[in-house]
């Protein structure tokens, strides 16, 4: 080799490794974080109405707004918690503003419920304007943990169990508690979100009083153990899932229940994990979900004997609205509307009832059901609406968590509508019954909608792990 070839080669060699660092410096992403949070309790001189029907008059303890914005330096996706049981009326509002003043996909903004009772139910007309300042609210939140992004920072997940639980159904349950902690280049951690598939359990005799369950007991533990770190929780897939004191227990039973669960996620979040990093992948989707045929109309006109069928449709908390669904059934009949096959063939209104055609025109009206996936690195991180009942839940983490980390959700959004499994729809319990006695469905679930739930979602996460 002469002198030429060798300063040559030399030249080539030098100049393709510049090369493979420009190119590997180019696909390496480094994540930046932001938090914020803010006191969303309402104003109790209006009295709101409760989730559970009641006039709230009483503050036991403050409930909060919670975001974490994560940036991978060409995108953000802005989770947000809040100790409310999911966010009506706030939701297509946020999701308008996002989009159109910072930039942010209805895909990249992941409003997650703790699916607390104790506070306002914002599908009461008369809630609707604590909907609107809760919109305000959360996105001048949102503003806020965007201006105070810090970086580098990585994630590391891991995963425990709680097992003060049971569910109906005949159904397996989901113990599970899964932690994302989002840590700085120092060790110490920005974030800990957390989650828990259950209702929340309240202190018994209040359902008068704003508090916040004792989900919101185990952020206050949490946050004792990590003072200078932002603790989010949001409720998982339990929709047919309960603690073993059901719905309501004495203050020192929903405080232990907290300290239970808090202990759990401070062991995990204090072992370290490996650490994930890497660019975020979205997506977004409504999955079209099977109804029952309707039931003959003799049938209709006997129940038209004992149900008033001319009064409209009744709100939340007047009794005739469990009966909304047969003056839907009626109304179908008698002006030959088509019967929905689909969840998503309606739209369902801010006052929570299932109906033909978009009122207002929104840009973001609420179809079922909807989904939302992102990948970022190798972390899956999904989030289902309404009240995911948790076989389903179980069944779309144990599809992929031996490959990936996968943290999964529900209560996301706008509307608590159960999606339940084949052995509830066949039971035909509470779960089964909400998408008629709540919703005003003129029809019943299909039992087939736990296999389409599950389908559509697994091949949603199959599609986004394709992505670069």
């Amino acid at each position: 080799m002469n002198i030429h070839d060798y300063f040559m080669k030399i030249t080539v060699t030098i100049f393709l490794s510049f090369l493979l660092i420009f190119i590997l410096s180019f696909n390496s992403y480094s994540l930046t974080a932001g938090v914020a949070k803010g006191v969303i309790t309402p104003d109790i001189s209006r009295e709101p109405i409760g989730v559970f029907g009641n006039k709230m008059d009483k503050v036991g303890r403050d409930i909060y707004a919670r975001v974490l914005v994560l940036n991978d330096g060409s995108q953000r996706v802005v989770v947000v918690t809040y100790d409310l049981n999911c966010l009506d009326v706030a939701t297509p509002i946020l999701r308008e503003r996002l989009k159109k003043e910072l930039s942010i996909p209805v895909e990249n903004f992941i409003p997650l419920a703790t699916h607390n009772h104790c506070a306002p139910i914002q599908i009461v007309p008369e809630n609707f304007e604590y909907g609107r300042w809760l919109a305000e609210k959360i996105y001048q939140l949102i503003q806020e943990a965007i201006d105070h992004e810090i970086g580098q920072v990585s994630l590391e997940f891991g995963f425990g169990y709680v097992y003060h639980l049971f569910s109906l159904g005949n159904a397996p349950v989901d113990y599970e508690v899964q932690v994302l902690k989002v840590v700085k280049d120092d060790g110490n951690p920005v974030a800990i979100l957390f989650n828990h598939p259950t209702h929340p359990l309240h202190i018994k005799g209040q359902n008068n009083v704003i508090d916040t369950g004792h989900f919101g007991y185990a952020i206050k533990y949490v946050e004792e153990a990590f003072p200078d770190t932002m603790v989010l929780f949001a409720d998982a897939c339990g929709g047919n899932q309960f603690t073993k004191n059901m719905m309501h227990a004495p203050m020192s039973v929903v405080q232990r229940y907290g300290k239970e669960l808090a202990n759990e996620v401070i062991r995990i979040a204090k072992n370290k994990q490996k650490s994930i990093d890497g660019n975020i992948i979205s997506s977004f989707q409504v999955i079209p979900l099977s109804l029952n045929k309707p039931i003959p109309f003799e049938d209709v006109q006997r129940l038209s004997f004992f149900y008033p069928t001319d009064i409209g449709y009744i709100h939340y908390p007047a009794p005739e609205r469990d009966t909304n669904w047969v003056r839907s059934l009626f109304k179908h009949y008698k002006e030959k509307i088509p019967f929905p096959q689909k969840t998503s063939d309606m739209i369902c209104t801010d006052d929570e009832f299932l109906i033909e055609n978009n009122p207002d025109g929104r840009e973001f009206s609420c179809r079922f059901e909807e989904s939302i996936v992102v990948k970022i690195g190798e972390l899956i991180f999904v989030a289902l609406q309404g009240e995911v009942c948790a076989p389903i839940g179980m069944r779309i983490k144990d599809a992929f968590r031996y490959e990936h980390p996968i943290m999964l959700f529900g209560y996301m959004g706008e509307h608590n509508l159960y999606i339940p499994t084949r052995e509830i729809v066949r039971l035909d319990i509470y779960q089964a019954r909400v998408i008629q006695e709540q919703y005003a469905s003129p029809v019943k679930w299909s039992p087939t909608v736990e296999d389409e739930m599950v389908s559509a979602v697994q091949s949603q996460i199959k599609d986004i792990l394709r992505k670069k």
